[in-house]
């Protein structure tokens, strides 16, 4: 990644993609307290506010050290907080990434996540990605989680396998289903 980089703001038709403030705190405690967001998530349902801020900061701190990158996502028209997607790490040495994404319950089945993260992949693997070059994002997602891997699947994700028992939480092993996305795949929406 570039050095001071600034935070690379997007657009899309419906939605406005731009940074994490503590404004949004109420937003985001609002969809990680919602038990169906975390079901297929590393993490419980948030029971106070401060996780909301906590998880603000954390991602703020991950893009300033350049160890990562989360948009807040928004409804263009009303500018609501819907969600968040990102990359959770990048590997420059390697020329990978790693991306996830959450949205608000009431606001699943009507495309915006496929909407957000075409931008987001559009961009990072454009000529000219603040990010540095990128062949390679991966997605892991929980066995069942049907609908995020629909989202993958239309965005030109390829199943390439499960790994048991890879992730460790809500005190228990899980298998998680690997996706990856090269470069020459992945054509726009």
């Amino acid at each position: 990644m570039q050095t001071n980089l600034q935070f690379p703001n997007l657009d899309t038709a419906r939605l406005t993609l731009n940074t994490l403030t503590i404004d949004d705190n109420d937003g985001l405690f609002s969809i990680f307290s919602d038990q169906a967001v975390v079901k297929f998530y590393n993490i419980e349902a948030f029971t106070s506010k401060q996780q909301s801020l906590d998880l603000i900061d954390f991602f703020n701190q991950r893009f300033k050290q350049q160890e990562g990158i989360r948009w807040a996502i928004r409804l263009k028209e009303t500018g609501e907080l819907i969600g968040t997607c990102g990359f959770n790490s990048f590997n420059s040495k390697m020329h990978n990434a790693v991306i996830g994404y959450e949205f608000a319950s009431d606001h699943w089945g009507k495309g915006y996540a496929t909407e957000a993260l075409n931008a987001i992949i559009a961009l990072v693997y454009s000529d000219n990605s603040p990010f540095g070059e990128l062949y390679r994002i991966q997605a892991d997602t929980m066995l069942g989680n049907n609908a995020s891997e629909s989202v993958l699947k239309k965005l030109g994700f390829k199943q390439e396998g499960i790994r048991r028992a890879s992730g460790f939480w809500k005190n228990q092993y899980h298998d998680l289903t690997c996706f990856g996305l090269l470069k020459p795949e992945f054509t726009p929406r």
